[in-house]
């Protein structure tokens, strides 16, 4: 079983809730349990007991009615779900894969994949981005 750090939270829907705290942070300088509940379209009452669990673990630090803000680790995670997520996406943009089928893949994809996996879809990309004829090639042999 992969460890924590290489599954981010262990939890796909801890993970969810990280990457969208971190983005309304970065959008708006704050994230409140009603942005996350309706960015993510759930209940607020849900968002408010799914923060109280990321409190607990140390990921997030929740204040009723204040916001909450990412801690190290929960900071430290919501980017390593973030890269995994673009790194995912300019793999299969390399292969004209329309954006709608790219963003659910990916969604799927992103809390599953290995750190190591990972890291050999980023060297892959990368020499594909860096080797035009090897691009062609390989876009050639796929359907």
């Amino acid at each position: 079983m992969p460890s924590r750090s290489q599954r981010t939270s262990g939890s796909v829907a801890m993970d969810d809730y990280l990457e969208q705290i971190l983005h309304l942070i970065e959008d708006k300088g704050y994230a409140r349990a009603v942005d996350i509940s309706k960015n993510l379209g759930i209940s607020q009452a849900s968002v408010t007991n799914m923060l109280q669990r990321l409190d607990a673990e140390g990921l997030v630090k929740h204040e009723k009615y204040r916001g909450t803000v990412l801690t190290d680790e929960g900071q430290r995670i919501a980017r390593a779900i973030i890269e995994r997520h673009e790194t995912l996406t300019r793999f299969l943009r390399l292969f004209g894969i329309d954006e709608e089928t790219i963003y659910r893949d990916v969604e799927g994809m992103e809390h599953h994949v290995s750190r190591p996996t990972l890291e050999v879809i980023r060297a892959v990309a990368d020499a594909l981005e860096a080797d035009a004829a090897l691009l062609e090639r390989v876009r050639k042999l796929c359907p």
